[in-house]
């Protein structure tokens, strides 16, 4: 299985405005003419200012086929947690690729408006960084395949 160093961001400012930022890994083992969903809005990352953000990492073929941060937001608009919202995002994503799943990493990261934070990946070994005024901490996500 590749490993995967996108980078997202979605930095609050003192007045809770909510800006967002995704990269590419650009792995050299990257297919020529494949198209990444850091470049399409509401795969690799999605902000509604007035609800939150979400970004992803990992398969971005497979976050395309959901446009997996737009459906994060959307849900946490519909009153789900930034957690429950990433959870239903990589269940979706394994859903959709069956046995798949087992071959690929996906996983997701998540702000609303009231500061709460999700993440969710696939497999394990996934970590997200909180940095507040008040420490710079690393978390270790959930993840779905425990088996």
């Amino acid at each position: 299985m590749k490993n995967y160093d996108k980078i997202g961001m979605s930095p609050v400012d003192k007045t809770t405005d909510i800006a967002g930022d995704c990269t590419h890994s650009a792995l050299s083992s990257d297919n020529a003419g494949t198209v990444v969903d850091s470049a399409i809005i509401g795969s690799g990352l999605f902000i509604d200012n007035e609800v939150g953000g979400a970004t992803a990492t990992g398969m971005g073929e497979e976050v395309l086929k959901t446009v997996g941060s737009f459906l994060i937001v959307e849900l946490m608009r519909q009153g789900k947690t930034p957690q429950e919202a990433c959870e239903e995002a990589v269940q979706r994503v394994v859903k959709n690729a069956g046995n798949r799943y087992k071959d690929f990493q996906v996983g997701f990261i998540a702000l609303n408006k009231a500061g709460e934070i999700g993440s969710y990946c696939i497999h394990e070994w996934f970590n997200y960084q909180v940095h507040t005024a008040k420490e710079n901490k690393n978390y270790k996500s959930d993840y779905y395949n425990k088996a």
